[in-house]
């Protein structure tokens, strides 16, 4: 494999994990484009910067990729592998927290026309209950900054996941 191609195809695997983490085309390439990355730092800037602002249909299209709270994804997949192990992190509270959440989702799709999005590492089952509540209440414009805002924090804590944990270097 020549330079190219080898540099072509770190590039095409950086944009599939780069997919799992958030997936809006715009995002992607604007972080791709900027590869190399010296370190996980600066991966992480690069994604943050490019993920401020999210577009009303980039927001859409990211949000076709998360489960409901307190569903299980569907399918197999690196975006799907992180919504089990996010949710799994949940743990397994009692049946009437689980209850109202799946009401609270039902009600928030209705009001919203989309579903609710919260990052889940890092909070319990009473937490996310208790934020579904208060943001069913919020008008249409402070509910889209929000999700907004949860999908950069998850997209971040995937990125930084990913290159870390796994150790794949980023600047190869």
């Amino acid at each position: 494999m020549n330079d190219h191609s080898a540099d072509q195809h770190r590039v095409d695997h950086l944009r599939v994990d780069l997919r799992a983490c958030l997936a809006v085309p715009r995002w992607i390439d604007e972080v791709a484009e900027q590869a190399p990355f010296a370190s996980v730092d600066d991966l992480l800037e690069a994604g943050r910067t490019a993920a401020n602002p999210l577009t009303p249909d980039e927001v859409e299209a990211a949000l076709a990729d998360h489960p409901r709270i307190g569903d299980k994804p569907v399918g197999e997949g690196a975006s799907q592998s992180f919504s089990r192990s996010e949710q799994e992190s949940l743990g397994d509270d009692d049946a009437e927290t689980v209850a109202a959440i799946a009401e609270g989702n039902a009600i928030y799709e209705k009001r919203f026309d989309r579903v609710f999005l919260i990052r889940a590492a890092g909070r319990s089952r009473a937490e996310i209950l208790a934020e579904l509540n208060r943001r069913i209440r919020l008008d249409d414009d402070e509910e889209f900054e929000i999700v907004e805002q949860q999908l950069r924090e998850i997209a971040l804590l995937r990125l930084e996941k990913t290159f870390t944990e796994r150790g794949i270097g980023v600047a190869e």
